[in-house]
């Protein structure tokens, strides 16, 4: 660990000398590129500093003890080094934290994809709910919500919903919340007050780059159609929606949410980058198979991942055990401490496979 620790403080160094030339300040691409990696690398040097100095402390203490024959000093100088021995472990775990490998996605926008899944017009609705649910969360994280395509049905539910959170760390906070949301509750639809359980899907695509993922114009068909939905002043006037059609994947994608070709043509593209980035993520993440057993269900989203009980109250996380009966609030928006527990989760499951290793 300390000669990775030497290595990047180093790194660390090279960087900020780096950033200094003016050569480098006017190529924008590789500044940004550098003051990433020193934004990234920052926490850990610090670490390692207070690390530094805290093993120095522990020296000057030792020397201290060896050569102090006086009772009181001593005494002093004992307590010292034991409150110091407690301090650097501590930083030495810290340490072990900041240095597992960093999710190259945490930093990015995400687009998430919401289905209506079995339960028909109630599932079509708790999509909505779930939808309402991350924006309000986006907003308190002030973030940005934009909307890319909307399928709405006559009650106001989603039959599939895309949109993207843009904003730095949006990723490292929306990426847990792929897979199967089953909701428990009494539909306003049904008259004898049964309990119905209807489930919705949820994906979180990290957004990728244009130098990430390279489209070819030659393999794309681009339809305009009329846009179409539940209601609206616009919705089947104008052929401003867009279809596009990846032909080596047979992607589709659709996108009616603006009323400028131009700008879902754009919506539409950007979409495809990511839902291509996705698969070839996905094929690399199946070719090391170990790498899932340190997750905490950020991958398979046919995994049931929570349950949302409202005659109880409470809505419970399966992957790791976690129960709130705070369900009104955490709707509206107020999951972050959820959130809080499946990071800190997956970063034990990380740690306990480094200690394999």
């Amino acid at each position: 660990m300390l000669n990775k620790l030497r290595e990047a403080e180093l790194r660390f160094i090279a960087i900020e000398e780096e950033l200094q030339k003016p050569e480098v300040v006017s190529n924008q691409d590789e500044f940004k590129k550098l003051m990433r990696e020193h934004k990234n690398l920052s926490p850990v040097i610090e670490k390692y500093r207070e690390y530094k100095a805290v093993e120095n402390e522990i020296e000057d203490l030792k020397s201290i003890l060896d050569e102090e024959s006086d009772s009181e000093l001593h005494d002093m100088a004992e307590a010292d080094y034991h409150s110091c021995k407690e301090k650097i472990e501590k930083i030495e775990e810290e340490l072990k934290i900041l240095l597992l490998p960093k999710d190259p996605n945490d930093d990015k926008n995400v687009i998430i994809e919401i289905r209506g899944g079995a339960g028909g017009e109630e599932a079509a609705l708790f999509a909505y709910v779930l939808y309402r649910m991350y924006n309000m969360y986006a907003d308190s994280m002030n973030y940005k919500t934009e909307l890319i395509s909307a399928n709405e049905t006559e009650l106001g539910g989603f039959k599939e919903v895309t949109f993207m959170i843009s904003g730095e760390g949006a990723y490292s906070r929306f990426k847990y919340e792929s897979g199967v949301h089953r909701v428990q509750r009494v539909p306003e639809t049904e008259a004898s007050g049964r309990i119905h359980t209807s489930t919705a899907t949820v994906a979180v695509l990290p957004e990728a780059e244009d130098v990430e993922i390279e489209i070819n114009n030659s393999d794309l068909i681009i339809e305009t159609i009329k846009s179409s939905g539940a209601g609206g002043q616009h919705v089947n006037k104008t052929e401003s929606a867009i279809r596009l059609i990846h032909k080596p994947t047979g992607i589709v994608i659709e996108c009616q949410d603006e009323r400028s070709q131009y700008k879902n043509k754009d919506k539409a593209i950007k979409l495809l980058r990511t839902k291509l980035y996705d698969m070839k993520q996905s094929e690399q993440t199946e070719k090391i198979a170990s790498e899932r057993k340190n997750q905490v269900g950020t991958g398979d989203r046919s995994e049931r991942i929570r349950t949302y009980n409202y005659p109880q109250g409470r809505v419970s996380d399966h992957r790791i055990g976690l129960t709130l009966y705070s369900l009104e609030n955490f709707l509206n928006g107020d999951i972050g401490e959820m959130i809080d527990a499946l990071a800190t989760a997956d970063t034990a499951e990380k740690l306990k496979g480094t200690q394999q290793d």
